[in-house]
């Protein structure tokens, strides 16, 4: 894992589990469970939910990588650790639960 990836892991586990797993020349996050946003190029990436849209309303909206589909919204605000908090939570309890696999 390089120092950004480290550095998000850190910032966030104060508010509960975090996961990043490589995928694709990228890293995805996951926060107790649940897919929050993806980490690009030494920038991270969150979903859009509704808490994500309020709480980080001024910040930039970006596709994460090229042929994206998904317009992502770039997290910069590591230090502020009442807002990750607030923000983590909140997207936990509006992300859907992860699917189950299907056997085969």
């Amino acid at each position: 894992m390089n120092e950004f990836n480290e550095y998000v892991s850190e910032c966030f586990s104060a508010a509960g589990d975090i996961v990043i797993r490589p995928m694709m020349g990228g890293y995805l996050v996951y926060f107790n469970g649940k897919l929050i946003g993806d980490i690009c190029g030494n920038e991270l990436f969150l979903k859009r939910t509704p808490t994500s849209d309020r709480l980080l309303e001024d910040s930039e909206l970006r596709y994460p990588y090229e042929e994206s589909k998904t317009l992502m919204r770039v997290f910069d605000r590591f230090e502020d650790t009442a807002l990750v908090s607030e923000l983590l939570d909140g997207m936990f309890t509006e992300l859907p639960e992860k699917k189950p696999k299907k056997s085969k």
